[in-house]
């Protein structure tokens, strides 16, 4: 018997931890028109497809969505608490990464998607792409979006976020050329950083070769296709030689070569770059 309520004891203690956790980053009521049409929980990272390095930390993502039944939009809410480790000193750049191109198939590698822009809201700054608005708060970023941007834009929703979590991205931020000639550097930067975090992590044991070798490649690569965009710099060779050093498993060519571009970066990131 003592056991049976020991058990439920527990059981009652974690529901309320979840809801309390659950209710410090999402509106779980009804927002005006918007219903709660499910209950709100964890849900995944956001800046998984931003390449965010999360090994040395933990990040807790919870998603909640809302329907207007007059207007038959539904609307997905996501919040993604940082742990403001080192990591996050990149949070705003890689929110600003969904919202700009990855591969250089139309030219514009790095820079914004047309239509992308930076709005005011109620004092606020939030970037908008198609149906989706997105801003960092401090060390949480949130996105919304509502699937078709033919539909009235979920302000009632925005503004509830807002409120509960103002936007930190700067007053002064305008996302014009300079920025867009910071941002790619800043990228190059983050890439040549990114190899580091998983070399360090492979120092300490915590991920195996066959995973370093894979992650530098990957990111060596991108630095590779920038210095080729807008240093003029060709990266065929640099990237068939990259490739047969994975093929190989010889992590200490591979880590030459980090070398060889981080000495190349130290020298040549204050160089003016050239946008389309």
């Amino acid at each position: 018997m003592k056991r049976l309520v020991m058990t439920m004891l527990i059981l009652l203690f974690a529901n309320a931890t979840y809801s309390q956790e659950t209710n410090n980053y999402l509106i779980t009521n009804d927002i005006g028109p918007y219903k709660k049409i499910t209950k709100g929980g964890p849900s995944g990272n956001i800046l998984a497809g931003a390449d965010h390095f999360g090994l040395d930390h933990k990040d807790a993502a919870y998603g909640i969505s809302y329907v207007n039944d007059e207007t038959k939009m539904w609307i997905d809410v996501q919040v993604t608490q940082h742990a403001s480790s080192d990591s996050d000193k990149w949070l705003l750049h890689e929110v600003e990464r969904g919202f700009r191109d990855s591969d250089d198939e139309e030219g514009r590698l790095g820079l914004l998607h047309k239509g992308s822009r930076l709005v005011d809201t109620n004092n606020n700054k939030v970037l908008r792409f198609w149906s989706t608005y997105r801003w960092v708060s401090n060390y949480v970023v949130v996105v919304i979006d509502y699937g078709d941007p033919r539909k009235p834009e979920p302000l009632e929703v925005v503004q509830a976020y807002l409120q509960k979590f103002p936007s930190t991205i700067p007053s002064t931020l305008v996302l014009d050329r300079t920025h867009d000639e910071q941002w790619i550097k800043d990228e190059m930067e983050r890439r040549l950083w990114l190899c580091d975090k998983w070399d360090a992590q492979f120092q300490s044991g915590k991920v195996q070769q066959n995973d370093l070798l894979r992650e530098l490649v990957d990111h060596m690569t991108v630095f590779l296709d920038y210095r080729e965009k807008y240093y003029g710099m060709k990266a065929r060779d640099e990237k068939i030689a990259l490739s047969n050093y994975l093929y190989q498993n010889d992590l200490t060519s591979i880590k030459n070569k980090l070398t060889d571009y981080k000495t190349w970066w130290s020298a040549n990131k204050n160089n003016a770059i050239i946008l389309p």
